[in-house]
This record gives structure tokens, C-alpha cells and sequence, in this order.
């Protein structure tokens, strides 16, 4: 496939029925002084819809039909408007768009397009994201869409273990980046698509790239992804702006903003706002399988966060739903059976020196539900001052037995130390699941003293299966924490933010209030889950 003859040879074909419907004039995104080349339009959805094929589930092999928000709303305005020098008139474009409407599939083949077929001699091509996984995802499609079809398997060089395409004869190349891996030195884009970019952990990748595009005299730079959380986040600044230019294309003419989602104020049951923030509806995403996840939804909070996010493309609703419901925690308000000999697990969230400490123990009941016992530790001095401030009742608690207050304004970690020792003296305990952060020195007294203690990540690899566990628990009464009151206030507070992956953790920065006991539960929880795994491969191993 000669990578300029291949587009102008079906081009001709199928641009009577690639037409936009609206003329350019009645566009969103028109402003006078701009020219509008239709024949650039056909070239691309033609290379896309020749070429571009499925490959996963039942179409696999079989080409395209682009869908009409991908076809007039992305590619059109994208590859439609010029400058009268006859660059590019729209060089960096923001798409947002709920998971699951075929935006990979896209920014893919349009990433094959910009390789070999927009005429760029010498094309650099990069799909970043936030780590070398999120990247993968687009470099995988791309990569199965050149090995689909023969014309285009035939004029590149695919290297797998780098995720990179080469074209030789353009002295062209496509290959990924990622923030945990970025070194900006010597690149020099024609083309970036940068997915997820609520992903991001800061601004580095996404602006390095930007100016990487600017030695090109006609790049296109397209970040895509859903709507994020934190709005301290660049994705944030991007949302604001998209808004703004769908607004007013006037305000930045060479920016393309387009935002599919719902707002606040919708009627999230309604379908017809299903179909407003998710175009592909009923051809990507099945109306059953989304009736099915909306219900589901309804149950659990964080679910509801979740899907209103991903689903609906909802910006920052994390901080507006708590984990678990009031209803769901207070289940768990009878009394624990005492822990006797059976096995405990426990975790121990090890504050700063002036906040609370946590530690909490589980021991697991015959029918599957967790038995709880939690002690919390807390400066005096400080807790005074929280509870004339705040109105957050640590001298009750303390009365009462559910708190220990320690002399001075900063927690005294011997306190904390005898505490443990004493009980696991008197309990059997097999592990200790503590923060790594700021408690090596307590860790080592500890294990010195022969007592099963382990660092626990807080990331999401760590506490994202703990936490959909302590999660369903919840839901299901699964838990018996006696109405532990420290513990119940700081369940009302939590907060779980979601990565990409659609993992979890408890989120201190998001929730409302101290959630150090319910970080300390889940890691309890996640010890368990271990250790009854191991088990399980012991049992395999042992039948075998």
C-alpha cells in the first residue's frame, strides 16, 4: 500500500456518502476566516473504514463503520478546518466521553492514519499516559489493526516489545510514553494522543508534549478520556476550557473542545440522558448491560460514584458521595463475639505525631462475617483543642474507653507500642498490617519483640481488593463493630477515589473528616485475604 495512494485510491468511492450533513457554515465550531476541505474529511474516515478493522469479540476481522459522533464531531471539525496558509486550523483538541463508547478503537486508527497516510514526511507519533499499562491499551489496538489487514501489515515494522510501529520509507515511527517513564529530551511530535488525562498525576507529561508539537508546522495534539475527580488536576483545566470554547470557538480558535456527559441537574435514570453522555449507546454498550450497572448502582454509594463518573462523565463526584450509607454501617451495631483463640488480623494506621492513630482488629466467624475491636490513640493536648474547634467528642470517647489519650500534644508512640504488645499477648494474632509511612522505628520494636508485624502498601494494587471486600461486608451486615462510635463517625466521612483501572482505595485527602480506622480495617482485611489465599494454594498443593 504506497502510503499516498492507497487513501486517493478509494477515496473517490465512498466520499458521496461520507458528506457532512450540515454545511460548514452551520457547524458548531465555525469561524469566519477559516477554510473548510471536505476532501481531507473523506481522506480520513475513507483510510479508517478501508483499512481499520475490529479485533476483539464478534467483529474481529471485520471493517469499520464509523460511528456519526466519530465521524462529524471528531474527525470532521479535526481534519475539515484550515488556516489559509494551509496548516492545520485546530492543533490541540480536548475530547471527553464516557467509558466504553469506542474512544481507544479511535484515537488507534486515527493513530495509524497520522503514521502512514497524513502526508507528514518524517512523522513522530506518540499515545501517552499516565503509566507504561494505560499506554499499552492504545499502542495493542493500533498494533492489532496493522496486523488485521495486509495493506498496511506490509509497509511497517512492528516492534512489540516496545509498543512501536515503523514506517521506513517515510522515515516515520509511532510508539508510547507514560509518566512514570518520561524523559522529554529530542522529541519531536507531529502527532500526540494523550489518554485518560484525568490519569495524570501532575501536568509534567501533558505540557512537555505540548511543546514538543511546536517545531511541526502542522501538528495535532488530542487528549481523550473520561471525567476525573480532583479538579486540581490539569484534566480540570482542560474541562474548563472545553466548556468554554464549545461555548465560544471565538476565545481560542486553534482549540477544539467536545464534552458528551451529563450534568448534575439531569435525571441520571432517564435514557435519554444515558444517550447524551454516551453516543455509542446500544452499539458499543448494550442498553441491557446499562440498565443492569445503573441498578446495581442504586445499592452502594461508591458504585453510584463510580458509574456516574465512568458512565455518565459526571465530573468530581466523589466528593459529593460517602463510601456507605448510614443504614448499611449501622447493621454491624451488634456486639463482637470476644476473639478467644481464633486467628486475628489487624491493621495499624500510624498517624503523624499530633493526630490519631488507629488499630483494628478482625477475626473471622464460622458463617464469614468479621468481628472488630478498635483502639484509637490521640495527643490530649491536641484533642482538647479538635474538640473545642471541630466539636468532635474525643474526651467522651476517651471516657467511654474507645480512645486512649496520651500526654502532650503529640501521640506518644510507646503508648502505642505497649498497647500492642499487651494484646497480642492475649490474642492470636498473625499479622499486623501497618503503613509503611512513619512508623519504621515502630515496626522494628515490634518485630524484635517477635510480634508478625508487615509494611502495607496505600496504594491501589494494595487496598483495592480489601476495600471491595470491607465494601460488600458493609452492605451486606457482613461486619459487627458493637456501634464503635469513633469507628462509625469516621465510616460517615470516608471517601474512595477510583483509578482508571476501576480499582479503589479510601482517599484521606478526599474524605470529609479522619478515616484512619477505616484505612486500618482495610488493611486488617487485606492481611486476611492473604493469608486465606495462601491457605487455599497450601490445600492445592497438599490434593495435588
Amino acid at each position: 500500500m504506497p502510503r499516498k495512494k492507497a487513501a486517493k485510491s478509494t477515496v473517490k468511492k465512498k466520499a458521496t456518502r461520507r458528506r457532512i450533513k450540515a454545511p460548514e457554515k452551520q457547524r458548531p465550531e465555525y469561524l469566519p476566516g477559516y477554510i473548510w476541505k471536505q476532501e481531507k474529511v473523506d481522506r480520513v474516515c475513507t483510510f479508517i473504514e478501508t483499512f481499520c478493522r475490529f479485533t476483539k469479540g464478534d467483529n474481529a476481522g471485520q471493517s469499520i463503520t464509523l460511528l456519526p459522533w466519530q465521524r462529524d464531531e471528531v474527525i470532521a471539525p479535526l481534519f475539515g478546518w484550515y488556516n489559509k496558509d494551509g496548516t492545520r486550523r485546530f492543533r490541540n483538541s480536548s475530547i471527553w466521553i464516557s467509558k466504553k463508547n469506542g474512544k481507544s478503537f479511535l484515537v488507534s486508527a486515527l493513530s495509524a492514519y497520522m503514521l502512514l497516510a497524513d502526508g507528514e514526511a518524517g512523522a513522530q507519533c506518540f499515545s501517552a499516559a499516565a503509566d507504561r499499562m494505560q499506554a499499552g491499551i492504545i499502542a495493542r489496538e493500533m498494533i492489532a489493526m496493522m496486523k488485521s489487514h495486509p495493506a498496511l501489515l506490509k509497509q511497517v515494522e512492528i516492534v512489540e516489545s516496545r509498543n512501536a510501529v515503523l514506517h521506513r520509507k517515510s522515515n516515520s515511527r509511532y510508539t508510547v510514553l507514560s509518566s512514570d517513564a518520561f524523559r522529554a529530551e529530542g522529541i519531536d511530535a507531529s502527532f500526540v494522543a494523550v489518554d485518560e488525562v484525568h490519569s495524570l498525576p501532575n501536568d509534567k507529561l501533558y505540557r512537555a508534549l505540548r511543546y514538543a508539537t511546536a517545531a511541526r508546522r502542522s501538528p495535532l495534539f488530542i487528549s481523550i478520556s473520561t471525567a476525573g475527580y480532583d479538579k486540581r488536576g490539569i484534566w480540570w483545566e482542560l474541562w474548563r476550557q472545553s466548556e468554554q470554547n464549545m461555548a465560544d470557538p471565538s476565545l481560542d480558535p486553534s482549540f477544539y473542545g467536545r464534552i458528551w456527559a451529563a450534568s448534575k441537574d439531569d435525571d441520571h435514570e432517564d435514557p435519554k440522558i444515558w444517550e447524551k453522555a454516551n453516543p455509542s449507546l446500544g452499539t458499543t454498550i448494550s442498553l441491557d448491560s446499562f440498565k443492569s450497572d445503573e441498578a446495581e448502582s442504586r445499592n452502594m454509594p461508591a458504585k453510584r460514584n463510580s458509574w456516574l463518573r465512568y458512565r455518565l462523565n459526571c465530573p468530581d463526584t466523589t466528593a459529593d458521595v460517602r463510601w456507605f450509607r448510614p443504614g448499611d454501617w449501622a447493621q454491624g451495631n451488634e456486639q463482637p463475639e470476644p476473639f478467644g483463640d481464633r486467628p486475628v488480623f489487624m491493621g495499624l494506621d500510624l498517624a503523624s505525631t499530633w493526630d490519631t492513630t488507629s488499630l483494628v482488629g478482625i477475626a473471622k466467624r464460622e458463617d464469614g462475617t468479621l468481628d472488630i475491636q478498635a483502639k484509637f490513640f490521640v495527643p490530649r493536648d491536641n484533642a482538647v483543642e479538635r474538640e473545642a474547634k471541630d466539636k468532635v467528642p474525643y474526651g467522651m470517647w476517651t471516657e467511654q474507653g474507645y480512645m486512649i489519650a496520651t500526654p502532650g500534644n503529640i501521640c506518644d508512640y510507646e503508648v502505642v507500642r505497649q498497647y500492642i504488645e499487651e494484646f497480642c499477648a492475649n490474642h492470636n494474632v498473625q499479622q499486623i498490617a501497618c503503613d509503611k509511612w512513619n512508623a519504621a522505628s515502630l515496626m522494628t520494636q515490634l518485630y524484635q519483640q517477635g510480634i508478625p508485624v508487615t509494611g502495607y502498601g496505600q496504594g491501589f494494587s494494595a487496598l483495592s481488593s480489601p476495600c471491595k471486600r470491607l465494601e460488600t461486608l458493609v452492605a451486606s451486615g457482613g461486619l459487627r463493630h458493637g456501634g464503635n462510635p469513633v469507628l462509625a463517625w469516621q465510616s460517615d466521612n470516608a471517601v474512595t477515589i477510583e483509578d482508571a483501572n476501576q480499582n479503589i482505595r479510601v482517599s484521606k485527602k478526599h474524605s470529609s473528616e479522619k478515616v484512619d480506622g477505616i484505612v486500618a480495617l482495610a488493611m486488617a482485611i487485606g492481611v486476611l485475604d492473604t493469608a486465606e489465599a495462601q491457605l487455599e494454594q497450601n490445600y492445592d498443593i497438599f490434593i495435588i
